[in-house]
């Protein structure tokens, strides 16, 4: 009886030490830096808008404090206005890449030769700002002030290319694989939501539209208002206030290889349905 109680006081003695150990081992302060930054047009100074989801602007932040061999934090995202902020980071040495609708800020070619590295590297520590000057795709804006008949909204959009043809091969071809369709427009979206954060993530799918080009064929109507409507045959009820953003997209994913074709945005306008 004395040896088994001996033993179990020794066995009762390691697993509290070690218990304490584990203890001491996870006992760290949490993350309370922060990093703030905004996505701008490197043109015209404008913001890049976006969506608030994982077709919006991903913003991945890299630790280099501990080398160069690291995982990536988990990815955030921009808000629709295209800025970005967490308050939950570690002091340290960082890289910040974002991937959106704008060419990419880290090119290379596909045996690995860096061609242009505009992701910010540098300390965080207290609250850290950053600013991105990219180059987006498109230019979405609304015409006038969208009207409503029988419960169906009727917007006029106009979508430019805000970097020509030319200045995206220039700089994607050298990334290799490149193909001429990466530039056709795709598709004009017009998201309705009973939320201010409206766009494809907060979409009301009875009331959103869109409408589709093939090839080349939204090429006539760039620049030009396009009419768009809530879908057809939805009526949104009398009284009802109700948010909307266009969008458009191009045939090129980013970042390359994917998968995800992310859009361009408007302003967001309320739409009071009489």
């Amino acid at each position: 009886m004395k040896t088994f109680r001996y033993y179990s006081c020794l066995m009762f003695a390691a697993f509290a030490l070690s218990a304490c150990d584990a203890f001491e081992l996870d006992n760290y302060e949490e993350p309370g830096e922060t990093i703030e930054g905004i996505v701008v047009d490197a043109k015209t100074g404008e913001p890049v808008l976006t969506d608030q989801g994982s077709e919006g602007i991903r913003v991945r932040l890299t630790e280099l404090s501990y080398g160069d061999n690291v995982d990536h934090n988990p990815d955030f995202y921009c808000r629709p206005d295209g800025t970005f902020r967490n308050t939950k980071i570690f002091k340290g040495d960082y890289n910040i890449r974002i991937d959106g609708p704008f060419i990419p800020v880290y090119r290379d070619t596909d045996d690995g030769t860096v061609i242009s590295d505009d992701t910010w590297y540098g300390k965080i520590s207290g609250t850290t700002n950053v600013k991105f000057e990219v180059y987006p795709f498109l230019k979405v804006e609304f015409v006038e002030t969208p009207s409503v008949s029988n419960g169906q909204i009727t917007a006029k959009v106009k979508v430019t290319r805000a970097i020509s043809k030319d200045e995206f091969r220039s700089m994607v071809e050298p990334m290799g694989g490149y193909s001429n369709d990466f530039t056709n427009v795709t598709d004009i979206q017009l998201f309705v939501s009973m939320s201010s954060s409206v766009g494809y993530r907060a979409r009301d799918q009875r009331w959103s539209s869109q409408i589709n080009y093939a090839g080349d064929s939204f090429d006539e109507y760039e620049g030009k208002p396009i009419t768009i409507r809530s879908a057809a045959g939805q009526t949104i009820p009398s009284g009802r206030h109700v948010f909307v953003r266009a969008a458009a997209r191009i045939n090129y994913d980013t970042p390359r290889g994917s998968g995800t074709r992310r859009w361009n945005y408007s302003e967001p306008l309320e739409v009071i349905i009489p």
